[in-house]
């Protein structure tokens, strides 16, 4: 059975250990992250695009996809599926679907104002179906699923505003980015997170563009209150990486290897791997249920 995040963040927090949230693209992807959380015992968030809800034909087909791969594996620790970068719209689709727990991304709209209008209905109706909600303040670097942002910090005033409206956690700039990390970042703001944190309290606190931010910089993070680390470009990463050895050693040449299970197989042991060096990184390994 799927539970929504809002127990497990909050058990992070308390704990001082993060959660990671990897995106799914596929079937297989799917598979891969719940083989790695429950091998480690680890509380896992499996999110979703709306381009790869796109991708696998719909919010709903995901949803299914995860549900029932949890209950064929006989996966015994936590799992959420969420939605991640909602837009508005998005968030009502997902809900439907059957979402556990629900990203309205309002830090693209026009105004603070929309933002904070938005979200305030999201949590209402989310909370009236036992649905955790993450909403988010100032833009985060890089472009997801066509939201592209400078990455300004977030606000702390606006961070404190959005937190009041009743959010299970929170997405705030500190100066992370999206996708892979150019050579002259600067780097995550501890100072920023600190004051954030003196006035959203407990609220767990999410880190997007988890990809490329160095180990002890992520684990101090998760330290002053992140709970919740995205992972997505990474995944996609070592997943290439292993396809192309494969298939530049020559060994889709052979025998059967063209089979698309055997083709794309070491793509998919390599998510595992990083996965599993993830949950470890992040320090959730063996707290199943926290």
């Amino acid at each position: 059975m799927l539970v929504n995040a809002t127990a497990m963040l909050q058990a992070a927090v308390k704990g001082h250990y993060g959660i990671a949230a990897f995106n799914t693209n596929d079937l297989e992807w799917t598979r891969s992250i719940l083989t790695a959380a429950e091998e480690l015992q680890s509380p896992v968030i499996i999110q979703c695009t709306r381009g790869a809800a796109n991708w696998q034909q719909g919010f709903k087909v995901v949803k299914d996809i995860v549900e029932d791969l949890v209950d064929y594996m006989k996966i015994t620790v936590p799992v959420a599926m969420h939605l991640d970068h909602g837009t508005y719209e998005d968030c009502f689709e997902a809900i439907d679907a059957g979402f556990t727990s629900i990203m309205y991304d309002g830090s693209h709209e026009p105004t603070f104002d929309i933002n904070m209008e938005r979200t305030a209905e999201i949590v209402k109706l989310c909370h009236s179906k036992g649905i955790s909600v993450e909403a988010e303040v100032g833009g985060i670097g890089g472009v997801e699923d066509g939201v592209a942002s400078n990455g300004e910090l977030a606000d702390p005033e606006e961070c404190k505003a959005i937190a009041d409206l009743g959010v299970d956690f929170l997405a705030c700039g500190i100066g992370n980015i999206h996708g892979l990390y150019p050579e002259d970042w600067a780097g995550l703001s501890m100072d920023r997170l600190a004051e954030i944190k003196a006035l959203t309290g407990d609220l767990p606190l999410v880190l997007h563009g988890g990809t490329g931010i160095p180990t002890a910089m992520v684990q101090e993070a998760i330290t002053n209150g992140v709970a919740k680390i995205n992972v997505n470009t990474d995944l996609q990463v070592v997943m290439a990486k292993a396809t192309r050895a494969f298939i530049e050693s020559g060994k889709d040449l052979e025998g059967k290897n063209y089979d698309p299970r055997k083709l794309l197989k070491p793509g998919f042991d390599a998510i595992v791997d990083r996965a599993k060096e993830l949950i470890v990184d992040f320090g959730s390994d063996g707290k199943g249920w926290a």
